[in-house]
């Protein structure tokens, strides 16, 4: 048996980003993120712990948080992306993974004119990195790629990965790509499934909590955490890991 653990959008360096003990700080007086920093890293390494040994941990995308230019930086704890893409790394190192597929992220985060996720892999010593890449694990295909669409409704939310799942169908039948088992897409922020008897799709929840982007202009749910896939045989076994984050609820104010 074999362990695949897939995590995506980490966005190290925003204030509700992935971030280890050894970055983590008060950054201004009345930081309500601390805590959520704290939480998101607790929950992380527990999960990482349990889930030992891995046999390969894929990054799926958007490890750093970038530039922020759509808050004008405001939410960054830190700005230079190198320091960032430092951060990124020691999550990355935390899960002692035998091999490491970093899947680059969108421009947006990860660099329009450079390309911090190379400087992720290089410091984290991945043994890949690409924009699609497909792992055989026992006989079972998995297709990894970070960017999917996501829909303002909820039964709307599973086109844009089976629209993926079709495609590589397609791909596979004229021979340029490998035909997947798994389709693993990520950047949307919300955990689901769907599928048959031949086939799986699966997006993946993010290691990022809270966003003034996603706080203005979108309605839907968000998920964190991470997604453990067990092989053998060429069979397989999935379990996501999902953060209860009922403790941050929304109070109603008092009229």
């Amino acid at each position: 048996m074999k362990r695949i653990v897939v995590i995506s959008d980490l966005h190290s360096g925003h204030q509700s980003g992935l971030t280890p003990p050894e970055w983590q700080r008060e950054y201004k007086k009345r930081d309500k993120f601390q805590r959520v920093r704290q939480v998101l890293w607790d929950f992380y390494a527990e999960k990482l712990d349990a889930l030992q040994p891995i046999d390969r941990l894929v990054v799926n995308g958007d490890a750093i948080d970038g530039k922020g230019e759509r808050s004008g930086g405001t939410e960054l704890i830190e700005a230079d992306r190198n320091i960032q893409a430092a951060i990124a790394a020691d999550c990355i190192k935390y899960a002692k993974a035998k091999a490491v597929n970093l899947i680059s992220g969108t421009p947006y985060h990860t660099g329009r004119e450079d390309d911090f996720e190379y400087t992720v892999a290089s410091l984290c010593h991945a043994d890949h990195y690409a924009a699609h890449e497909w792992v055989d694990c026992e006989g079972v295909i998995l297709d990894f790629k970070h960017k999917t669409n996501g829909s303002v409704i909820p039964h709307g939310r599973y086109t844009g990965p089976q629209r993926a799942a079709l495609w590589n169908l397609i791909w596979a039948e004229r021979g340029i790509q490998p035909l997947a088992r798994i389709i693993v897409r990520s950047h949307v922020h919300f955990f689901g499934y769907s599928g048959d008897a031949r086939k799986m799709v699966i997006t993946t929840p993010a290691l990022q909590a809270w966003t003034k982007f996603g706080s203005k202009e979108c309605e839907g749910t968000n998920d964190i955490g991470l997604v453990s896939i067990d092989c053998e045989g060429g069979e397989y076994e999935w379990h996501a890991h999902l953060l209860d984050m009922k403790w941050a609820a929304a109070k109603p104010i008092r009229a």
